[in-house]
């Protein structure tokens, strides 16, 4: 067969196939105009710059895991934030039954335009996520959390009674029908989940994730977040530092760090960000304990700049804007 017939026999397929299933079924990649991938912020600027593209990308499934009260639901709020900020749908699916609507309003969250639900069973829970999904106006979802996610059968069953592998087999049915519809309608979908142990591992991590291994497969980025140390007010501890590995990432380099100030109440701290930032790409100078900028000293002692960045919005978002420049200049 000459090239030239391979040609028409290929024009006819793909014209046969148009014809069936509708135009842009199959195309040359370069007849697609290149599109970058559309992004929402975390809330963290260190996590939009170790994420590579500027935050978590649209039309693709997350997961957030890491240990009881690391950060994880913290981070998917200021997601939702971050998303209805730019006039973006919200949706929350409260398998866990502990949504704390007073804390997502402090974290910036308009609650009375977002969408919650807080299902019978994990059937309903993915069936109410796939039609959101498929309506096609939903920015963002999130699933809290997967190990919530119980299937019917063994809400119905005795207590105590065996039901082996039944969560596995129903995120591997929802992710193989939930994939697609989240590609072509360009919704984040984030999945939070917990962490178990596996037992009688002698060698190697024996932590793993639940409801098996479709979600591994499935997500775009897989984010790893611990709590590494606490933050003290004089006595009391007022929050925690979190340090966000990214295990995953299908649209950037792997395995980047980010860390960062979960104050209790308030959220992630965007101004500790802004000076642990400033002082790594060089914007702010420090010397021992002294921070400055330009030639004005900002203060002594992280705290003290802390409190004047509160204070002096104008500053902070000067520095904030100076910092994601520089990132850029680096990773352009």
């Amino acid at each position: 067969m000459s090239n030239v017939d391979k040609l028409k026999a290929l024009q006819l397929t793909l014209d046969k196939l148009e014809k069936s299933y509708g135009k842009g079924t199959i195309m040359k990649l370069g007849d697609k105009a290149v599109e970058s991938v559309e992004t929402i912020s975390t809330g963290s600027i260190g996590l939009d710059i170790a994420l590579g593209i500027g935050g978590l990308p649209k039309g693709r499934v997350i997961e957030i895991y890491g240990p009881e009260s690391s950060g994880k639901t913290t981070l998917a709020i200021h997601a939702i934030a971050e998303s209805q900020k730019k006039g973006g749908i919200a949706a929350f699916i409260d398998a866990e039954h502990a949504f704390d609507k007073f804390y997502a309003q402090k974290l910036g969250v308009d609650v009375e335009n977002l969408l919650i639900s807080q299902p019978d069973n994990g059937e309903q829970a993915l069936e109410i996520a796939d039609n959101l999904i498929r309506s096609g106006a939903i920015d963002i979802i999130v699933i809290d959390s997967v190990a919530a996610l119980v299937p019917k059968a063994e809400i119905e069953g005795e207590m105590g009674e065996s039901k082996m592998g039944l969560q596995a087999r129903l995120m591997s049915q929802a992710l193989r029908k939930l994939t697609g519809t989240i590609s072509k309608t360009g919704c984040c979908c984030i999945f939070i989940n917990q962490l178990r142990e596996k037992i009688g591992v002698m060698f190697g991590n024996p932590e793993t994730t639940t409801g098996g291994n479709a979600l591994k497969f499935y997500a775009s980025i897989r984010l790893d977040v611990r709590r590494i140390s606490q933050i003290k007010d004089s006595d009391e501890v007022s929050g925690n530092r979190t340090k966000v590995k990214i295990v995953k990432n299908k649209v950037a380099p792997p395995f980047r760090i980010a860390e960062f100030d979960i104050m209790f109440g308030l959220g992630i701290s965007k101004i500790g960000e802004i000076i642990d930032l400033g002082v790594e790409y060089e914007i702010i100078k420090k010397s021992g304990s002294w921070f400055s900028y330009k030639d004005t000293k900002l203060g002594q002692g992280r705290d003290a700049v802390k409190q004047l960045l509160t204070d002096n919005v104008e500053l902070a978002d000067e520095l904030e804007a100076l910092i994601r420049e520089a990132v850029s200049g680096v990773t352009a």
